[in-house]
């Protein structure tokens, strides 16, 4: 197989260009002819003829005159990429039974188990990772495809979405849902119910037959079906949790728990976790569960490096490239939380910019939709517990300056930073702090006139 395939570049120097990105040098299982595929690539940026006369100068002293003749004895093949294919799986398994050979003496290094795990998981990832650099496309092919694109559009009802609704009619409006191969980023400070709204967009998934994938490195998987099921049944959470429910409340639980056991929701919730292990939970549950069209990460600031690099930002960077990556790869959206920095909270107007993600710039870069969440009514709670306290150190009467408006129904804003296919913009919601979760804020009524002509 492999001297067919170098004698069919011989034949055909244009044979190399189909199969370069398929197969490297180290996929040939012979040196000498990983030695001659090298060569032949080294003609090829040189712009010279992939030949016996080229190919001896490129490999030098190690030029075999017997092994080339072997090749050129041989015959050409003529789907090439089906051979290229073939070697490439050789290769792989032979990588595979290398790495089980080695197994013994990785285990016996003085390594912890965590370590070794995450190290075995990069190398068969690494055998995994298929070079890609893009298919090109005629302009008559991408018109086609768009034409396509407009054909599938136009059959859509009027309240359809273009992407994955997100459960909010003005934010689906701005939007357009979350659209395969995106990477979108909640951002908020602690405490504004970053999480509470992602369970809110996985709902609204589930409910349209979609799957879920949640991966949450702060909350474990109860906890999260506790709020999703308060969201659900609207019954206060602190209820849930204590168990002390009425006979309709227990009624109402059930059916939601009936309900979400009927959906594929699937959780994630070590607590720890690197790219590579999100994209080889998420191939796997791809192939086994067609229906899995939208991931969750709870959040991108807890997630581990598999890089060297030092410095956060660096790894923080590396991380957001490879989400938006994997999103292309498997062609969903992908939703990763982020926080922000304490730095907004010295100015006046603490409404988050994208200046405020916390340790990156690459992540506005790779982010497809950034949205910030914000409550103006925890900061003026918080400065009315301020200045409290500084009242009652100084033994002084306190007469408090803010009441909520409605402590069950606080107003609340997501922040569209970035809308890459859209203009940004603000949409107004209510936040149910009770009930885990974000409804849509009401319309005005159309304001009538007093006087009639």
């Amino acid at each position: 197989m492999e001297r067919a395939i170098l004698s069919s570049i011989i034949l055909n120097n244009d044979a190399l260009s189909e199969i370069y990105d398929l197969v490297g040098a180290k996929d040939f299982y012979l040196k000498a002819h990983s030695d001659i595929f090298k060569a032949m690539i080294e003609c090829l940026n040189s712009d010279v003829p992939i030949a016996s006369s080229f190919l001896k100068t490129k490999l030098g002293k190690s030029y075999n005159e017997a092994v080339l003749t072997d090749i050129l004895g041989t015959n050409g093949i003529v789907d090439i990429k089906k051979y290229a294919n073939e070697l490439k799986e050789k290769s792989v398994k032979r990588s595979i039974l290398k790495m089980a050979q080695d197994m013994p003496g990785k285990v016996s290094q003085d390594k912890p188990s965590r370590d070794m795990v995450d190290e075995i998981s990069s190398e068969l990832y690494n055998l995994t990772d298929v070079k890609s650099t893009g298919s090109i496309k005629e302009s008559k092919e991408i018109v086609n495809d768009f034409l396509e694109y407009i054909k599938k559009q136009s059959q859509l009802d009027e309240k359809d979405t273009v992407g994955l609704s997100t459960g909010f009619k003005s934010l689906d409006e701005k939007t357009n849902g979350f659209k395969n191969g995106d990477l979108i980023i909640v951002a908020a400070r602690p405490g504004m119910g970053k999480t509470t709204i992602c369970l809110n967009f996985i709902e609204k998934a589930l409910s349209q037959n979609k799957g879920v994938v949640f991966f949450s490195l702060e909350m474990p998987a109860e906890q999260i079906m506790m709020r999703m099921l308060s969201a659900k049944t609207s019954i206060p959470l602190q209820n849930i949790i204590s168990a002390k429910m009425e006979d309709d409340e227990l009624s109402k639980l059930s059916d939601a728990c009936e309900y979400m056991s009927s959906r594929k929701l699937f959780v994630h919730d070590s607590g720890y976790v690197n790219i590579h292990q999100i994209r080889t939970q998420l191939r796997k549950l791809k192939t086994s569960h067609k229906e899995i069209s939208l991931c969750v990460i709870d959040y991108i600031g807890l997630m581990m490096s598999t890089s060297n690099f030092n410095e956060r930002h660096l790894q923080i960077a590396e991380i957001s490239r490879g989400l938006k990556l994997l999103a292309r790869e498997l062609d969903i959206p992908i939703i990763a939380l982020s926080q922000l920095n304490r730095g907004l909270e010295s100015r006046s107007n603490k409404r988050p910019m994208l200046s405020d993600l916390r340790e990156s710039g690459a992540i506005e870069q790779d982010a497809d939709m950034i949205f910030f969440i914000f409550r103006e009514e925890v900061y003026r709670e918080q400065e009315e517990k301020e200045r409290e306290e500084r009242a009652k150190a100084e033994g002084k009467e306190y007469v408090k300056k803010f009441v909520p408006e409605n402590k069950l129904q606080e107003k609340a804003e997501i922040i569209i930073g970035k809308n890459r296919n859209g203009e940004p913009g603000i949409v107004e919601v209510i936040f149910k702090k009770d009930h885990s979760k974000f409804v849509e804020k009401a319309p005005m009524p159309d304001s009538v006139s007093e006087f009639k002509g």
